[in-house]
């Protein structure tokens, strides 16, 4: 009995861990492994953020895509109320269901239409290289191979992504979808992409507008009969967008989409680096940014920190060793302010349509300008629940992507309606280029032709004077010619009158001698002050009697100086005339 009791306390005498390990080998390894799928499963369905059971949920409708405006724009109730695609539901491919899916495939794959384009090489104002590579329409060409000038179909630049080109699975698509409508496209890449070198010592960024804005003017100068339409992606979009607030109403674009916009720099730096997911977006951006500095070696060791940027693990990091040294930006967040087209959006004067996913993994609805955008009569937003960044993958193959239909139609729409935009009659000097610098200067220089340029000693990023400004100044030139043509014919006129006149008495000869010798020093010292009243006034017509107080006060000393010496002459004559009469 007490052997019996003793083996029975023995049993009962086992630990509870003991029994649980008992029971769980009991159970069948199959039965672990389900459980362990499960468990990451659900982990990678919230990590991935997928939506499959979410559209499983609605019966595979999509989410519907959300529409900002102005309630009176119209914009939005003769063109985009026509589109269907921005009217509908956006449905991700089901395999795709996950913006990190989406966008991983597009860089991948994405499955772009097969194609060659034709290129061209484009010397900007300071020698930088710039390649322009083209899908036609048609085979309507010129002696150069490229696309004939009196060329009427519309033509499309697109301008790519962080260190993306137009070899980019995305950029194809939207070229072959509107060059299959029939426009003509151009992918303008930024500098020292595109298997080009860099050949100055400029480095495009994400606010660098310059090239943009020489592209599109020699296009539209080049190409005047075809509507030219602008399509900027991810920072491509951001140039756009900014570049078309710079301009306002004295661009030649009759149209334009941003697609996938960052919006604002700062708010993009603070989300890429806040969850575990999107450090690796920054440290893969970062990784393709030193792979562009590689290429460019040789330059970026003169300009930049190139020991920084080798040890560069961030997008940040690489700004401030790169970016912020060779465009001269004083703290990256500078940078980041200065460029962020959200800023520029309340000044956009074309027709513009926006597309934003709001699960974007790189730029965050955080930063969409929504008021500024509602609050802009010409401006679109539409957003989507899903999509990723530039992806927007369509039906069970993933062939399509849905931004770029909705672009297109948007676009065509626009063209066959009223609402194109129309580029105002006048100079735009002191608007193009001119701007952009002097936002970077406090100080300003009125130079003796009119112009105003800023003071900085900033390096040759900062000192533009793009090149279709050079005919402009000529047009100014001669426009001076005809009034110093005029000046002539009034002078001699003057000196004829002068010599009809009754001899006068040597004293009175000596007295006028020494007045016209006052009076030219005097029309020699406020010629520059006119000749800026000339030029500034063509373009500021309203501010004319402001420019000539100014005129007035800065030139009351001289003013002074010739009353005083006229009142003095005018004296001694009186005194001599009386004197004789005695």
């Amino acid at each position: 009995m007490e052997a019996v009791a003793g083996g029975g306390g023995g049993g009962g005498g086992e630990s509870a861990g003991e029994l649980l390990l008992r029971a769980a080998a009991m159970v069948p390894a199959e039965h672990y492994a389900l459980a362990a799928l499960a468990v990451v499963s659900v982990l990678a369905y919230g990590f991935l953020e997928l939506h499959f059971l979410g559209d499983l949920l609605r019966g595979f409708r999509g989410g519907r895509v959300e529409l900002t405006f102005h309630p009176a724009s119209e914009i939005y109730h003769r063109v985009a109320s026509k589109c269907r695609s921005l009217h509908g539901r956006y449905l991700a491919t089901p395999w795709l269901a996950s913006p990190h899916l989406q966008t991983l495939f597009l860089g991948i794959s994405g499955r772009p239409p097969s194609f060659t384009y034709k290129r061209q090489l484009y010397t900007v104002h300071d020698g930088g290289t710039i390649a322009l590579d083209w899908l036609l329409a048609t085979d309507s060409k010129d002696s150069d191979g490229i696309l004939s000038e009196d060329a009427s179909a519309p033509l499309v630049v697109i301008v790519p992504g962080l260190t993306s080109d137009s070899a980019a699975a995305y950029v194809k698509h939207m070229a072959y979808s509107m060059a299959t409508k029939g426009c003509n496209t151009v992918v303008s890449n930024h500098r020292g992409l595109g298997g080009v070198s860099i050949t100055s010592d400029c480095l495009y960024n994400a606010g660098w507008t310059e090239d943009l804005r020489e592209v599109i003017n020699y296009l539209h100068h080049k190409y005047p009969k075809a509507p030219m339409l602008c399509v900027g992606t991810s920072i491509g979009a951001n140039i756009v967008v900014k570049y078309l607030g710079e301009e306002g109403e004295n661009t030649p674009v009759a149209g334009a989409a941003s697609i996938c916009s960052p919006w604002d720099l700062v708010v993009g730096d603070r989300f890429i680096s806040r969850k575990l997911v999107q450090r690796f977006y920054d440290k893969a951006l970062a990784f393709g940014l030193k792979g562009y500095a590689k290429l460019h070696e040789p330059v970026l060791v003169r300009l930049a920190n190139w020991e920084g940027i080798k040890k560069s693990r961030s997008i940040r990091e690489f700004d401030h060793h790169a970016t912020c040294m060779v465009a001269k930006y004083e703290t990256v967040d500078t940078y980041y302010r200065r460029c962020s087209s959200a800023s520029y959006v309340g000044n956009v004067s074309v027709p513009l349509l926006c597309v934003n996913a709001l699960d974007d993994p790189l730029c965050t609805r955080e930063a969409i300008p929504w008021d500024e955008c509602r609050a802009n009569k010409n401006i679109v937003l539409a957003t989507t629940p899903n999509g990723g960044h530039l992806a927007f993958f369509q039906g069970l193959t993933a062939g399509r992507l849905w931004w770029v239909g909705a672009v297109s139609e948007f676009l065509f729409v626009l063209l066959d309606s009223k609402y194109m935009h129309q580029q105002k009659a006048q100079d735009h000097i002191l608007h193009s280029s001119l701007e952009s610098s002097i936002d970077k200067s406090p100080y300003v220089n009125v130079m003796e032709d009119g112009m105003i340029a800023p003071v900085t000693d900033d390096g040759p990023c900062d000192d533009i004077t793009p090149s279709h400004q050079v005919n402009d100044i000529k047009q100014d030139n001669g426009d001076f010619t005809q009034q110093n043509e005029h000046t002539r014919e009034v002078d001699d006129k003057n000196i004829t009158e002068v010599n009809a006149m009754p001899s006068q008495s040597p004293e009175q000869s000596a007295g006028q001698q020494v007045e016209e010798h006052y009076v030219g020093k005097f029309h020699e010292a406020i010629a520059p002050v006119k000749r800026s009243i000339n030029q500034l006034t063509r373009y500021q017509g309203k501010s004319v009697w402001l420019l000539a107080y100014i005129a007035f006060v800065t030139s009351w000393p001289l003013l002074g100086s010739l009353a005083f010496i006229a009142f003095r002459k005018k004296f001694r004559n009186n005194l001599l005339a009386k004197w004789l009469r005695r």
